[in-house]
């Protein structure tokens, strides 16, 4: 067993870890959806505990696919098809839109025109 120090971060990443990583700012968009999304199936299907076997049947989808889904390799799942999955696990998903807040050098956050978030899905 690892000790507590052995376990302790050595970089600690403040914002999107996509960003830090080298992806584009779409790309880096995409991904933390993307993550978001799974995070949350993840959690649901830990909480119901579903087996490999019923969710192949919940999902509608094959075997290796559900597996790569339980292990986190989403990199050729679609945001759509994630969705797709929420939907079919009674999970409501939805995605806000906002401006970006730029910030000054002292992390204040400068003035921007207030505009309501837009969401732009939302599935039941």
């Amino acid at each position: 067993m690892k000790s507590a120090v052995e376990n302790k971060p050595t970089h600690i990443v403040k914002g999107n870890i996509f960003d830090v990583l080298g992806f584009s700012t779409s790309e880096a968009s995409a991904l933390k959806v993307k993550a978001e999304i799974l995070s949350a199936i993840l959690e649901h299907v830990r909480a119901k505990g579903y087996t490999q076997a019923q969710l192949v049947g919940l999902l509608d989808e094959y075997q290796p696919s559900v597996s790569n889904l339980l292990k986190g390799r989403i990199s050729q799942v679609s945001i759509e098809k994630l969705l797709r999955y929420a939907d079919r696990l009674h999970l409501e998903a939805r995605i806000a839109v906002r401006p970006v807040v730029s910030r000054t050098r002292r992390g204040k956050a400068l003035a921007t025109p207030r505009r309501a978030t837009r969401r732009i899905a939302s599935a039941v």
